[in-house]
């Protein structure tokens, strides 16, 4: 019997050294176990002090609370609570072992065996036998060194996993610092940030909104239908770091500058309560969102009277207002032709998640000098804003501006660029263009013009991408 216990340690051991996925972990040890005892189940929980639940191990730490019947949870729970200062809580009874083994053996249903971090209890391993199972106490010592095995374990697992939330959290942190280095248009920027946020409090909803004009105005995403989010946004107050709504799963965190609220993310939950973490963590980033915003706003002011866009040197969006005013006068005054282009960069967003913010600023810095080295002298190319492009062809006819943009078109398409993933390697990767080309038409504003250039552009974009359509 000796020889048997001990296999089943050493089979314990090996599954323990095992680099294998929650679940699997878990079925492992059902196995082993089964093999061993008339066992029915084995589960395993871990509390959450952030939200005061237990959670399933097995399903990726998901909280039992709405999940199992109530009588159930209300017996885990119970459990949970009887096994401090004890040893087990055998068919829902606290439990001592014996100073000696002894020759007791006792009819079981379920034994609960704590999960131990110097000394203090933080989760439990359920085992459920079939029916008339009997054990001894020298079942009930192995089953000691069992616990003892599984909280090694589990403290190694909860240690990793919560190293690696921080340094997602440092990493989010520093990528938002980072953004104002090569962007300073507030509506590049905040989707951005927003989309980080997304990413790393990934179990909750995230909106970011501006205050203009004394009114908050969703900025990321697009849609937001919760009558709460907004119900929190109008209690925010300076003299308060955050708002929570009362079931705690909305949480409003102001943004500030020069201690004024011009804006706020939100998180939404639709299961739990946001946690003491999540919270922590949330206003940590939203000062530094807060920072680069203001530090965007800044430079926007300073580069407002700039003509190039930082980058990729070409005109930035103000220079292209101005000369696309310049240009319609004349071609309106001397009845020459004058033609207009809008190009986007296709699926730019997925290059972002894919390869990071860094390779989606060297393609656009790519694209950028693609076009410019495709182009006349004469023709003024301008970064319009995020991974569009405005370009305008002065004494230009429609045939020959659709020339011009196919050949625009195949050329970035050709186009291989390499981005650095790390400092050790390279990718190289591909984008195309959606292009949209209107006629100047003789008595229209510059405005109108470019209106319709967009209009195109969305035409090229809905009907396939990688494209060129004329208005």
């Amino acid at each position: 019997m000796e020889d048997v216990k001990l296999n089943f340690l050493c089979n314990i051991a090996d599954v323990l050294t095992k680099d294998l996925d929650a679940y699997d972990f878990v079925e492992e040890l059902n196995t082993n176990l089964r093999s061993f005892t008339s066992l029915k189940s084995l589960n395993i929980y871990v509390f959450d002090p952030n939200t005061s639940t237990l959670r399933n191990y097995a399903q990726n730490w998901c909280i039992i609370d709405g999940t199992i019947e109530d009588s159930v949870k209300d017996t885990i729970y119970s459990a949970y609570e009887e096994i401090h200062g004890n040893d087990f809580v055998i068919n829902n009874k606290a439990f001592k072992l014996p100073q000696t083994i002894g020759d007791v053996s006792l009819k079981i249903d379920s034994l609960y065996i704590p999960i131990v971090k110097l000394g203090m209890v933080f989760g439990i391993v359920e085992l459920e036998f079939t029916e008339n199972t009997t054990v001894d106490m020298g079942f009930l010592f192995l089953m000691k060194i069992f616990g003892a095995q599984i909280s090694l374990k589990l403290q190694n697992i909860v240690l990793n996993e919560q190293s690696q939330i921080n340094v997602e959290f440092h990493d989010s942190m520093k990528n938002i610092a980072k953004i104002i280095e090569t962007q300073y248009e507030i509506n590049y920027i905040v989707p951005l940030i927003g989309e980080m946020l997304d990413r790393f409090i990934s179990d909750h909803l995230i909106y970011v909104f501006l205050k203009q004009d004394g009114n908050f105005n969703l900025v990321w995403p697009k849609a937001c239908n919760d009558k709460r989010v907004f119900d929190a946004i109008e209690q925010l107050d300076k003299d308060y770091n955050y708002i929570l709504t009362n079931d705690d799963k909305i949480g409003a965190f102001p943004l500030f500058s020069e201690e004024e609220i011009t804006g706020c993310i939100v998180a939404r939950s639709m299961v739990e309560q946001l946690s003491k973490r999540d919270i922590e963590y949330l206003e940590q980033l939203t000062r530094q969102a807060a920072a680069t915003i203001n530090r965007a706003n800044s430079y926007s002011t300073i580069l407002q009277y700039a003509t190039l866009d930082a980058l990729t040197n070409l005109n930035n969006r103000r220079q292209f207002e101005t000369r696309l005013g310049q240009e319609v006068a004349i071609a309106k005054r001397q009845c020459n032709p004058l033609c207009a282009m809008m190009i986007d960069i296709d699926f730019f967003k997925k290059v972002n998640d894919t390869y990071g913010h860094a390779a989606g600023d060297e393609v656009l810095r790519t694209v950028a000098s693609v076009i410019k080295d495709n182009l006349r002298e004469s023709d003024i190319p301008s970064r319009y804003g995020g991974e569009e492009f405005a370009i305008l062809l002065p004494f230009t006819k429609p045939d020959e501006a659709k020339i011009v943009g196919e050949r625009l078109r195949q050329a970035v398409e050709d186009k291989n660029i390499i981005v650095n993933l790390d400092d050790l390697s390279k990718q190289n990767i591909k984008v195309t263009i959606s292009m949209g080309i209107s006629q100047y038409n003789g008595n229209e504003t510059g405005e109108n013009l470019f209106e319709r250039a967009d209009k195109a552009l969305y035409e090229a974009k809905t009907s396939g991408r990688n494209r060129v359509h004329m208005i």
